[in-house]
């Protein structure tokens, strides 16, 4: 199980639009074909690197308004399926604590290094890290 947290300079709200919003969500995440936070919502984006490209199809299991989304991911045409869920937390009005937790990674082809929790931990580093780190704290105090 993998679980990571990020503090970021930004409301909670903005950060929850940033999580559920497939607008948002294409400017840090992934290109998603559609997405709502509603339990049962199934939705699916393309990931990978340049020698792989792996169609990942995902199904929202938990919603609690801004506070938690959760959903299933797993890759076409491979065994296992995990669990990617978002927590937010607010340390204050203008900062928001995230916790990332994915679990069952162990699930995944253990004969496929692409799948290796190294992987997750780096991918989810860059972008939490960074990618929406940018994203929710660009333009977070205009008036500042």
């Amino acid at each position: 199980m993998l679980v990571i947290e990020c503090i970021y300079e930004a409301p909670i709200k903005k950060v929850w639009e940033a999580i559920t919003n497939k607008d948002q969500m294409k400017q840090w995440y992934f290109e998603v074909s559609d997405f709502k936070a509603e339990v049962g919502f199934e939705f699916q984006f393309y990931g990978g690197n340049e020698k792989k490209r792996y169609l990942h199809r995902c199904t929202v299991v938990e919603v609690e308004l801004l506070k938690k989304i959760a959903y299933t991911w797993n890759y076409e045409g491979y065994a296992g399926q995990s669990l990617v869920t978002f927590e937010l937390f607010s340390e204050d009005r203008n900062n928001t604590r995230l916790k990332l937790t994915h679990s069952d990674l162990d699930t995944f082809p253990a004969d496929n290094p692409d799948f290796a929790e190294k992987n997750f931990n780096e991918g989810w580093n860059n972008i939490l890290g960074q990618s929406l780190r940018n994203f929710v704290e660009m333009d977070s105090f205009p008036n500042q």
